[in-house]
């Protein structure tokens, strides 16, 4: 693992930090007045999910980490065990509930996808940027209701309730952006 000065942090980088690994989330360079600089960041803990806020003094040195990634497909859910299947090699790994956080309610059968490796080991996914998803329940669609700042709620086909125009009705394909679990378009 190579050591970086904090101020050199990225949203997207993986660091070690408190003998953990985080996703670097956000990171916002500030320099207040006549005080030392810092280094504000949200990290999302690789393993629970859980978003933290910390903040790096500006000469703190962070240890950042590399993580492998292999193109994987997902393949079924059995209770709290999700299956991802190697394109090339076909062998399968199992990562559980927990271990993926907010991404389940974006797994869908033979959705394709990166699985993450720390030291052999698949530890988390990352998402495709907007995934399709079928919506199973929502009020009626209003005739003539154009795209405007209303919503209304929808349930997808994984259980995840996205927030979609009125025009939307039960049974179509919507675009689910993934970083935000906002409503993108239909699918086409």
């Amino acid at each position: 693992m190579d050591q970086v000065q904090a101020t050199r942090i990225r949203p997207g980088m993986v660091i070690r930090f408190e003998d953990k690994l985080f996703s670097v989330f956000k990171a916002e360079h500030r320099t207040p007045g006549n005080k030392r600089g810092f280094v504000q960041t949200k990290l999302r803990n690789l393993v629970s999910g859980a978003l933290v806020s910390h903040k790096f003094s500006a000469e703190e040195m962070v240890e950042k980490a590399f993580l492998d990634e292999k193109h994987v497909q997902f393949l079924y859910s059995d209770g709290d065990d999700y299956t991802f299947m190697d394109n090339e090699s076909y062998e399968q790994y199992v990562l559980k509930g927990d271990d993926l956080g907010n991404a389940v309610g974006y797994l869908k059968e033979n959705l394709e996808l990166e699985l993450e490796f720390f030291e052999g080991r698949p530890i988390s996914v990352s998402l495709p940027d907007k995934v399709d998803l079928k919506v199973v329940e929502t009020e009626p669609g209003i005739k003539g209701a154009s795209a405007t700042n209303v919503t209304k709620p929808a349930k997808m086909e994984t259980g995840i309730t996205v927030q979609v125009p009125p025009f939307i009705e039960t049974g179509e394909v919507i675009r689910v952006n993934t970083e935000n679990g906002s409503y993108s378009e239909r699918a086409k």
